[in-house]
């Protein structure tokens, strides 16, 4: 691992290696003392990185617990990976698990959204021993043939961008049926695409992400909804709180149900007015999470 960064707003930076030799970027932040329970490690989605938690990670580190979010491979400034069949959650799950034995993390309570959340499921059937509790974001053991199809409509497909406004309005048309509520928000859509987006050396803007990512949805074997109940019962132990958006597309209040039925203790809010994925800072994400967090170790 390399030595951490000096501390800039809130987190240091470092970069930790993995199994095949790339480096995963990652922040972490410090927690308000006293310490309060085990660290809590933020996983982003398929297409994001750790910027999606600048705003969360820190609410969290103000709890006393320490905050770890990695750039998973491909993403943001973790290394891209030459062979994009590593690009699978049993990969990113072996790297996470990396990541906590080089940071001497014995135990922590994930967060994860969307493929977060897939990875979360991995490592408690790989290593229970390391989740102390999990908090899923817009994710489960069963997805949505609409969601699906939608992320693969995007995917790898956004050409370079000559300006900055041109990239706002491109996430904007994207994501604005996610978040309806904040269609008039400038503020919003500038911050939003700034955590998705990345200037290259030429000046153009694209995402922020290896484009062979995407290779994963040209399978139809890959590209359709996968039962991951096995994966889910392997948290059946432990604390589970479920978060869904109410608009979302990929994960639908039946499956909440199907979840409930395997693990009756397990705890689900919805964000109204928001679709795949909440950001998790809104209240109604934001107010469960933090009862979750004082009650978990």
């Amino acid at each position: 691992m390399d030595a951490g960064a000096p501390v800039l707003g809130g987190f240091s930076e470092s970069f930790v290696d993995t199994v095949d030799g790339l480096k995963l970027y990652t922040r972490d932040y410090e927690p308000l003392l006293p310490q309060t329970g085990a660290p809590v490690i933020c996983l982003h989605g398929l297409t994001r990185n750790s910027r999606d938690f600048e705003t969360v990670a820190p609410r969290i580190a103000a709890l006393g617990r320490r905050v770890i979010a990695p750039d998973m491979r491909g993403r943001g400034r973790s290394d891209y990976d030459q062979d994009p069949a590593h690009y699978v959650p049993t990969v990113y799950a072996q790297d996470v698990l990396t990541l906590l034995d080089k940071l001497e993390i014995s135990e922590a309570v994930f967060l994860g959204t969307s493929m977060g959340g897939i990875i979360t499921m991995v490592v408690s059937a790989l290593a229970p021993n390391r989740v102390a509790a999990a908090v899923l974001n817009d994710i489960g053991p069963r997805l949505k043939t609409e969601g699906l199809t939608r992320i693969a409509s995007y995917v790898g497909r956004t050409p370079p961008i000559d300006a900055w406004e041109q990239a706002v309005a491109a996430v904007r048309g994207l994501a604005e049926p996610v978040y309806p509520a904040r269609a008039d928000d400038a503020a919003f859509w500038d911050t939003f695409t700034r955590r998705l987006f990345r200037q290259r050396e030429d000046g153009k803007f694209v995402p922020d992400y290896d484009a062979n990512i995407a290779l994963a949805f040209s399978d139809p074997e890959t590209a359709t909804p996968v039962d991951m109940t096995p994966l889910f019962k392997a948290l059946a132990a432990k604390p589970v709180l479920s978060v869904r958006g109410a608009l979302s597309d990929l994960f639908g209040p039946d499956i909440v149900v199907y979840m409930q039925s395997l693990k009756t203790d397990m705890e689900a809010v919805e964000v109204p007015d928001v679709g795949h994925a909440p950001i998790l800072d809104e209240p109604a994400a934001w107010d469960p999470i933090l009862d979750f967090l004082a009650r978990v170790k």
